[in-house]
């Protein structure tokens, strides 16, 4: 059976500060397939960028204290020095970030920004870098590309922002695409584009890619598996089935209780989860869930969950039995999701 195209084991990260320890990613694992894509889902606060932004090489040892492995490739590339990790990042794994106003640099053109992307890890001349540009803007569909190329990123809308730093991402054919909340402040038909967008690019170029976001509904077509994240940990993980008709995890069920169906009569009003995420210094013990659990029991407060498989691909990290979580879902979740 071929490796894992990343195989992440144990990643913690955390960052020291006056007020204490924040545990951003408390031992967080996966794997990811070449071809497949991945939606990593959770309020902010519950890990989902920090992890990536770690794989990408953005949060280095001086930063944060980082343990475990990120394993790409078969290299480990928590233990590869930043000038090789330099040329991994944009040349074999990119990354969409979630502003792209912040990430495009106000002064300097689209086409030039694409151009200089290219010429950092092609030696190609500027002339044939910036023609890459402009056929790049024409396949992720920015209309007139040899116009738009040669304007600042405040002459585009934020959709056509947006697309231009997935060119800029898929301008040397990566092996793996991170998109950051790539649909945030993007209207609904718009978001349905971006996403469609990358589901295309990502089979025109055999990409891996992971989607992550606060939505589950933003998912819901576009990923094979889905990982659920609170406070720094995987509660659930599973396919897009397990997920969304067979959850487990009562912080999945919220999540799927606050998307809103427009194929069935609503009957009553959407319920949002109870209170606010936890304080990364200060987690709760036991669950971290369990203050805001609907169904959190004595064992809850004492007990730290691991993340169980109850089949091959689907896994979770509750005290409740299983035939339990599927009562509690079939009754109560089943009807919203």
């Amino acid at each position: 059976m071929a490796e894992p195209l990343l195989e992440v084991r144990d990643l913690r990260v955390q960052f020291p500060t006056e007020d204490g320890l924040v545990k951003a990613v408390d031992g967080v694992s996966f794997t990811l397939e070449a071809g497949e894509t991945l939606g990593v889902v959770g309020e902010s606060g519950s890990g989902k960028s920090v992890s990536f932004l770690t794989v990408m090489g953005l949060i280095r040892e001086n930063q944060a204290d980082i343990t475990g492995e990120v394993i790409f490739q078969g290299q480990d590339l928590l233990k590869l020095p930043a000038e090789e990790m330099r040329t991994i990042r944009g040349k074999k794994i990119s990354m969409i970030f979630q502003d792209p106003m912040t990430s495009l640099h106000p002064y300097y053109k689209v086409g030039a920004q694409i151009s200089e992307a290219i010429r950092a890890h092609e030696s190609v001349s500027k002339r044939e870098a910036h023609d890459q540009a402009v056929e790049m803007l024409r396949r992720v569909g920015i209309p007139r590309p040899e116009e738009r190329a040669d304007q600042y990123p405040h002459e585009f809308s934020g959709g056509m922002r947006q697309r231009a730093m997935i060119a800029m991402a898929l301008s040397l054919n990566p092996d793996l695409l991170v998109a950051d909340e790539p649909t945030t402040a993007l209207d609904v038909t718009v978001q349905a584009q971006i996403l469609d967008l990358i589901d295309r690019l990502k089979s025109e170029f055999n990409a891996a890619v992971v989607i992550i976001t606060h939505d589950l509904g933003v998912v819901a077509e576009h990923c094979d598996h889905i990982q659920v994240m609170y406070a720094g940990k995987v509660v659930e993980t599973g396919t897009r089935n397990d997920v969304y008709y067979e959850a487990h995890h009562p912080y999945t069920w919220g999540l799927l209780r606050s998307i809103a169906r427009m194929d069935a009569e609503r009957t009553e009003r959407l319920r949002p989860i109870e209170g606010l995420p936890p304080s990364l210094i200060f987690v709760p013990p036991g669950c971290s869930f369990h203050p805001r659990c609907p169904y959190a029991f004595d064992r809850c407060p004492r007990e730290v969950p691991e993340l169980i498989p109850t089949d091959g691909h689907h896994a979770d990290a509750c005290l409740l039995t299983l035939e339990q979580k599927d009562r509690i879902f079939s009754e109560e979740v089943a009807v919203h999701s």
